[in-house]
């Protein structure tokens, strides 16, 4: 289970924003829960995503960490965990590893050799969220969310194999064996 962060885990910046501090992090409604689901069905689950704010100098990979950090405690508050979180720091452009490209789910694979795409699934709220999923062959759920946040909405709904309004959709949908 691959989850994108912003948008799915927690409440995405405005458009062209960062959240840039754990201070700034607020989880969306049902994500502990949702998460702890997936934990008790026995699924790694883990997040793929771009910080390009760390390429911009907006802040640093010891605040992404710190970010993570607590991300982690406030799901472990709920009895949840993620596995993993893989991000990209670079600008767009500058590596293999920037959604859509393939380069978060090889170290994904490098960390967890069972990691098979075929046997995954792509959760995100973004059009690179969907195209990184198709590119490795993954079943692809978009979380549609706020609109004007998503400038290629359209185009992700359009490549997305299922759209959700919420992670606790997209995980129904999962462990209700639609996915």
């Amino acid at each position: 289970m691959f989850l994108d962060r912003d948008g799915v885990i927690n409440e995405k910046a405005p458009e062209g924003e960062y959240i840039c501090s754990a201070a700034e992090l607020h989880l969306l409604p049902g994500v502990p829960q949702s998460i702890s689901r997936l934990n008790q069905a026995g699924l790694r689950t883990v997040v793929v995503s771009n910080q390009r704010g760390i390429a911009k100098g907006l802040y640093t990979e010891e605040n992404v960490n710190e970010i993570h950090q607590a991300i982690r405690d406030e799901l472990a508050r709920h009895g949840a965990s993620l596995d993993a979180f893989f991000i990209c720091p670079h600008d767009t452009d500058e590596c293999q590893c920037r959604k859509p490209l393939p380069g978060m789910f090889e170290q994904a694979v490098r960390a967890f050799p069972e990691v098979r795409a075929e046997q995954s699934v792509m959760i995100g709220d973004s059009l690179v969220d969907i195209e990184f999923g198709r590119r490795l062959g993954m079943p692809t759920v978009l979380i549609e969310g706020a609109p004007e946040r998503k400038p290629d909405l359209a185009e992700a709904i359009r490549l997305a194999e299922w759209r959700v309004s919420s992670l606790a959709e997209a995980v129904d949908l999962l462990l209700g064996g639609k996915v």
